[in-house]
């Protein structure tokens, strides 16, 4: 492990000295790629230059130890060092991980209203805010492809595109059913009701990565439609594409241009067959690597929001997070660090079996 480490460490060095040369900050593709790959080895080796630092100072405190003067203050460093020593290299353990080759990748979300009729729908509205909250002040930039609304603001389904760094790495874990518990506004005598909604999330494929025959596709156009002014047209630029062979269908209609939203749509369905492979893949593989941390199984309940107690609860890792609205107002990050870390533990314990 730590000859990797101090590989890394001098690939790092070799960059940073990169940076400065004319020739790198005169070509920007070249730049951007150094800083890319800089970027993504700087935590590591932050912690490894945490790790060698620790280790220094434990070497001082055991010479110090032979003086009788300082060799109970020395006892107590030491000790103290060994602590920070031993989780540092559990860090460092996690951080050598290999990343999920898909984590770097754009999304494709799917989000639906479940059981709950019209509550539903406006708990599904909610799940949308949520993630435009949560990628905005996460960096994050969302697109409504198509959206399905309601006259009271709920949704019974919508297609969006997230995109940004380590996109699919943070929003893979919202795959699954969704549970909230509370007085929908639509209930007049206030009893609490539960609701779902579902989500879908899959990587966003590659140009090049699925082929698509023409005459595997139909497409459909219509008029674009919704409450509110959403996406509403006199033209037909809305598109309804059918994948023949497998009968996947895509919708696409935020654009004015009938040839912008069947691009869009073709993406998509791109993205749908990479997922479909993908999930093939995983069923094939032995039960327990399934890798459920990553959204393995989407009928799955993965979370309830109660607002009746004002927590929110993660299912598989039974994490409660308290304060729902700040959970609703986009504040994902307590559970999408647990969960990230549960899956680099996961794969480290896999990579030891």
């Amino acid at each position: 492990m730590f000859e990797k480490l101090q590989s890394l460490k001098e690939r790092y060095e070799e960059l940073t000295e990169a940076m400065a040369q004319p020739e790198v900050t005169a070509d920007f593709s070249r730049l951007q790629a150094i800083l890319k790959e800089r970027a993504g080895l700087e935590e590591t080796v932050t912690r490894y230059g945490e790790y060698l630092e620790v280790r220094r100072h434990l070497e001082e405190a055991r010479e110090l130890m032979s003086d009788p003067e300082l060799a109970e203050e020395a006892r107590a460093e030491s000790a103290e060092l060994r602590e920070r020593e031993k989780a540092l290299t559990e860090e460092l353990k996690l951080l050598l991980v290999p990343a999920d080759p898909m984590d770097s990748r754009g999304v494709m979300m799917e989000i639906r209203a479940g059981v709950g009729g019209e509550e539903a729908a406006l708990f599904a509205g909610d799940l949308l805010r949520m993630y435009q909250r949560y990628c905005d002040r996460g960096g994050l930039r969302m697109e409504i492809l198509s959206l399905a609304d309601t006259e009271l603001g709920g949704l019974t389904e919508a297609l969006i595109r997230i995109s940004g760094e380590e996109a699919f790495a943070r929003m893979k874990f919202e795959s699954g059913v969704h549970c909230v518990k509370r007085v929908p506004v639509t209930e007049s005598g206030g009893r609490i009701h539960t609701s779902t909604a579902s989500v879908v999330v899959f990587p966003e494929a590659e140009e090049n990565e699925i082929q698509i025959r023409p005459e595997d596709i139909r497409t459909d156009v219509f008029h674009a439609s919704g409450h509110g002014g959403q996406g509403v047209n006199t033209t037909d630029s809305a598109v309804r594409m059918t994948h023949l062979p497998t009968g996947l269908v895509v919708v696409c209609q935020d654009e004015r241009s009938q040839f912008q939203n069947k691009e869009k749509a073709l993406n998509v369905l791109r993205s749908r067959l990479l997922d479909r492979q993908r999930e093939e893949a995983r069923a094939a593989q032995d039960a327990d690597r399934k890798g459920q941390m990553g959204g393995g199984d989407r009928s799955q309940r993965i979370r309830t929001y109660y607002f009746n107690h004002d927590y929110v609860v993660d299912h598989r890792l039974g994490l409660t997070v308290p304060r729902v609205q700040n959970t609703i107002n986009g504040d994902l990050d307590p559970f999408i660090s647990a969960l990230r870390l549960a899956e680099k533990t996961e794969r480290l314990r896999s990579l030891h079996d």
